[in-house]
């Protein structure tokens, strides 16, 4: 039986089409998760780019302008998951992402935590703190209710704090003992 093996351009096409429809599907994720689609375009982009990249080359390839690629560039490094690299002999700005699917989890895990978490937090436990000698039964009702959203994101910190420190042949064993 003889098996068509694809050329060397067909496979060209089907990965840069492979490739195309990761990066969109990245950036719809990203809109779905709070950030910018483009964010999350040229994070799929680095992700999966063997060479580090410039940032012409993102606006290039994204077909997006300078300022929109080089605040996003400096926004991915602010939260850690992409890094300036530099090439020998190159002037230019070039950058990588973390391809570790676990260290990215655990990096967005840390700075969803500092970033909406923490902050959260602190809110609700300022009004559980001032609400909690109030005595009407509009107030207590108040107080009841924030004091149990202050637990449970105060849970879901501690688990994004146990998230962010896992190494990732135990994360797999707990998820595995945790799917059954």
């Amino acid at each position: 039986m003889k098996v068509n093996l694809p050329t060397d351009e067909t496979e060209k096409a089907a990965l840069k089409q492979a490739r195309d429809e990761f990066v969109s599907q990245w950036g719809a994720l990203g809109s779905q998760w709070g950030i910018s689609r483009t964010m999350a375009q040229i994070h799929a982009l680095l992700m999966i780019s063997e060479q580090p990249m410039t940032t012409d080359e993102l606006m290039d390839e994204l077909q997006i302008s300078r300022g929109n690629a080089h605040g996003n560039v400096k926004e991915l490094v602010a939260w850690g998951l992409v890094r300036q690299v530099v090439v020998r002999g190159e002037r230019k700005e070039f950058f990588e992402a973390e391809k570790d699917v676990w260290e990215i989890a655990r990096t967005v895990a840390r700075e969803r935590k500092r970033r909406e978490i923490e902050p959260a937090l602190g809110v609700l436990r300022e009004c559980v703190e001032k609400s909690s000698t109030w005595k009407s039964a509009e107030a207590q009702a108040f107080h009841q209710q924030v004091r149990q959203l202050e637990e449970f994101v105060s849970f879901a910190s501690k688990v994004a704090d146990q998230v962010s420190g896992m190494k990732h042949g135990f994360a797999l064993q707990l998820a595995a003992k945790l799917l059954g």
